[in-house]
């Protein structure tokens, strides 16, 4: 028998020992040890290999109407069938998860659209000079491409297809291999558009977009992590990883990049601008010298048009102060400017005057008054007073920009300088590959995210404007056809109905939990222990930690999320923060062995000679990188809430 399934059923004889041990004799269990029976038996039956979500469903139906019979035994079959229905429908008409079938549908088009192969090629060459730079372009391709899709296995598998013969043949170490394309396919759920977010803002009712805002600067570090580990791995034993030959680094130039490059200059600038204003080059068009020039400065273009934006932004006009009266409770208007008050039903409290009250004499209280009552109309007869266009002018000056705009400017110029002194015709090859896979999927991923994250549309309607644009880059790569559309829609409602039916099983699940007050013992057990919020946060992450090997990441949310956030807010535990950390956590349902769903994709599509056992060894570093990324979160909340406090305050 393999050793994955004794793993599997030493755990599932663990859980079933734990419950008959800690759970008291069946005379003297109450509900809520039932709840906590329910609870283990749930977990034995997913090991077992039962449908997550009619396990759910089904588990939840039976405690549902034992805790009524213990009530109402008359009533019970009809509250339980009532509470099935209204959890089903709670589920189903919540408009939170009307984007998740529109992002599955997003992410098989691109799937589909072919663009891995050109993406992973381009970034190779871009990254020739890099040590590692096969894993390095692997783990940038799988997290970009994860991102788009969030579509782990499909990742994992093509990159599998992709990348591993290309690394095996160019001397890299199994190991190394195998990690960082399990560690890169994985970053799709947790960097958003991501399906994961969705369904922990559904469960804990925390804002999608807050999560999406505060999830992306992790997601960025993760993936940054994995890179700078890959790099000093190379650089220490670059047996593991070898450095790309000369050859493979070269990139074939097309003729009119030859002819200008041996007769004008290799640099594309001076070379293009020399051959459009000469005559030595008449066997090249013109038309082919201008489109290249084009694109020679999009870079240039780029950073202009941001910093135009960024220094539009930071000089705006300050709004206009405008003056007007304070209207009192009686009626009467004060000009703002007045220090004295009126008279407001009859009351007036005595003036302060350096934070002492000074008693007022009978003349002194009633001259001012006087004057007050004397000098101000009434709010209908004062009219307001016209802006004058001295003061309109002053308003609508721009501040000046400050000191780190310049910096920033200055930054970029000498960049841009560095950038087109070494920017050769091989370059613009390879910036051409780019611009045809990188920057078309990264600028759709951007739209997407940018727009939710700027409130501009909701996750919803971002989410449909992605399928809109995952139709647009499957037709401009020609893969749109009617059986790509068959398929990707077949498999998006496939997916789309596994995950509703797995959130009425969990509401199911969770309501028969409630009733049978089983939350509330885990409750009182927590709060005797008398923790502190680190010492509870550790014991939520461990166990999430535990977890995610023999459960994957919807089953974890589904099922325990529940039963930990009620008890946030007595630590003083943001729900935001606390999904954060969650998220980041469970990249290890999908990379931790023995029961590592990435793994075992990876392995189908592996040679024979590759060993799961070397797919685990391979895997075991970037979970350790997982970690060390979780306690920088922990320690520095600001990678994470920053974003969101930013945005929404």
């Amino acid at each position: 028998m393999k050793k994955e399934v004794w793993f599997g059923l030493s755990i599932m004889a663990m859980v079933v020992i734990a419950a008959f041990v800690l759970l008291p004799p069946p005379s003297q269990m109450s509900n809520g040890h039932l709840g906590l029976l329910m609870l283990a038996l749930v977990v034995v039956a997913i090991m077992l290999g039962f449908p997550t979500a009619f396990t759910l469903m089904g588990m939840g139906m039976v405690f549902a109407w034992i805790a009524y019979r213990s009530q109402n035994p008359s009533l019970a079959v009809q509250q339980t069938l009532d509470l099935m229905v209204q959890r089903t429908y709670s589920v189903m008409s919540n408009d939170v998860l009307i984007s998740i079938p529109l992002f599955v549908f997003m992410g098989y088009l691109i799937e589909r659209a072919n663009l891995i192969e050109k993406l992973f090629k381009s970034l190779h060459l871009a990254a020739a000079r890099v040590p590692g730079s096969l894993a390095v372009a692997t783990i940038v391709t799988c997290a970009i491409f994860a991102t788009a899709t969030g579509i782990v296995g499909a990742v994992v598998t093509l990159m599998g297809l992709l990348a591993l013969p290309a690394m095996l043949r160019a001397g890299y170490s199994v190991q190394l291999s195998a990690g960082a394309i399990t560690a890169g396919g994985c970053l799709g759920i947790l960097i958003p558009p991501s399906v994961m977010l969705i369904v922990y803002g559904a469960t804990a009712g925390v804002s999608v977009v807050k999560l999406y805002a505060g999830a992306f600067f992790p997601g960025v570090m993760l993936a940054t992590l994995y890179v700078v580990y890959v790099i000093v791995l190379a650089k220490w034993k670059p047996h593991l990883a070898p450095p790309m030959s000369e050859e493979d680094r070269r990139v074939p130039l097309p003729d009119f990049a030859e002819i200008v490059s041996t007769t004008i200059s290799n640099k594309v600038l001076p070379g293009l601008m020399g051959a459009i204003k000469g005559k030595r080059n008449a066997a090249v068009p013109m038309r082919e010298l201008v489109n290249h020039l084009v694109i020679a400065v999009l870079p240039a273009l780029a950073v202009a048009l941001i910093m135009g934006f960024i220094y539009f932004k930071v000089t705006a006009p300050l709004p206009p102060e405008v003056v007007e009266g304070v209207v009192a409770m009686g009626g009467d208007t004060v000009d703002a400017g007045t220090p004295e008050r009126a008279e407001s039903g009859g009351l007036s409290e005595p003036e302060e005057a350096g934070g002492l009250q000074v008693p007022p004499s009978e003349t002194a209280a009633s001259e001012p008054v006087a004057k007050v009552e004397a000098a101000a109309p009434t709010a209908a007869e004062t009219p307001v007073p016209a802006a004058t266009p001295a003061a309109s002018a002053e308003a609508q000056e721009r501040v000046p920009a400050p000191m780190s705009f310049w910096i920033a400017l200055a930054s970029c110029v000498v960049a841009m300088a560095l950038f087109y002194a070494y920017f050769n015709f091989a370059r613009l090859e390879i910036f051409k590959m780019l611009l045809g896979s990188f920057f078309p999927l990264a600028m759709m991923i951007m739209a997407v995210l940018g727009t939710i994250v700027f409130g501009l549309a909701t996750p919803t309607e971002a989410a449909a404007m992605g399928s809109l644009g995952g139709i647009v880059l499957a037709a401009a790569y020609r893969r749109l056809n009617m059986q790509v559309m068959r398929e990707s829609v077949y498999l998006t409602a496939k997916t789309s109905a596994m995950v509703c039916w797995l959130f009425v099983g969990s509401s199911i699940f969770s309501a028969a939990f409630a009733l049978l007050g089983g939350q509330e013992i885990i409750n009182t057990w927590v709060l005797s222990m008398d923790m502190t919020p680190v010492q509870f946060m550790i014991l939520a992450q461990v166990v999430i930690f535990l977890l995610g090997w023999p459960l994957e990441w919807t089953e974890i949310i589904v099922i325990f999320m529940p039963i930990f956030i009620p008890l946030l807010p007595h630590f003083g535990i943001d729900p935001l923060f606390f999904g954060l950390l969650v998220a980041l956590n469970l990249q290890t349902a999908f990379l931790s062995p023995p029961v590592a769903m990435a793994a075992f994709y990876l392995k189908g599509v592996s040679p024979p000679h590759v060993t799961l056992n070397q797919i685990f060894a391979g895997m075991l570093p970037f979970m350790a990188i997982q970690v060390l990324a979780i306690f920088l979160l922990y320690q520095f909340p600001a990678i994470g809430m920053w974003l969101p406090e930013m945005l929404y305050k």
